[in-house]
């Protein structure tokens, strides 16, 4: 388990969590998911993903999937501070490049999380989240940790069924960080898709 600190800087260490078969083995190095080097490029890059998507596109669009009351995931409530799985306020989207999905985002928010500590988050629609994040200054990042998921695991399941194609690629590279504002956390997963590696700087 990685060691994280809340927006105070405070140690905070996270819950220990059962694994489960199709929870996902979160990573503090990139190394430990065996890319490529552009591909280790974009996973530990922490600026802004939206804004480097959008250099290298004519087009960016965000396609929200969905936004709901979940339950959610083996390998995310110990990372939430949550002592089991529980619901929780859950965003899933695409990010697209000139028509072509990109990254595929989940982000979950404990439901005592409030409006004073994530004001916009319900009314993003097809708006970035990241976008938001990085450009409110009362928000502060964790660090960064990866894996890879394979298709057994909730999220690749879910991708799979809106990008039918990615049942072919067996396992893709992810990564997920918590977000901080006023006392309140978010955790935002991203899975990579093959395509990242051919967008060219504009």
């Amino acid at each position: 388990m990685l060691a994280m600190r809340d927006f105070r800087g405070k140690l905070m260490l996270p819950r220990q969590a059962v694994w489960r078969p199709g929870a996902a083995k979160w990573h503090a190095h990139v190394n430990a998911v065996h890319v490529s080097a552009p591909m280790a490029d974009w996973l530990r890059n922490r600026g802004s993903l939206t804004a480097r998507l959008m250099a290298r596109c004519q087009q960016f669009r965000v396609q929200r999937l969905s936004q709901e009351t979940a339950m959610c995931l083996d390998d995310e409530y110990a990372a939430i501070g949550l002592a089991r799985r529980a619901k929780v306020h859950e965003r899933e989207v695409l990010l697209c490049c000139d028509g072509q999905a990109m990254i595929y985002g989940h982000t979950v928010v404990p439901l005592t999380a409030s409006a004073t500590q994530w004001p916009l988050f319900h009314a993003l629609g097809e708006k970035s989240l990241g976008s938001t994040l990085f450009n409110d200054p009362q928000v502060i990042r964790g660090k960064l940790s990866f894996a890879r998921l394979h298709a057994n695991h909730p999220l690749m399941r879910r991708l799979i069924g809106v990008q039918p194609q990615a049942s072919a690629w067996g396992s893709l590279p992810a990564r997920r960080s918590l977000f901080w504002r006023k006392g309140g956390c978010l955790l935002v997963t991203e899975i990579f898709l093959p395509g990242v590696l051919a967008l060219a700087l504009e």
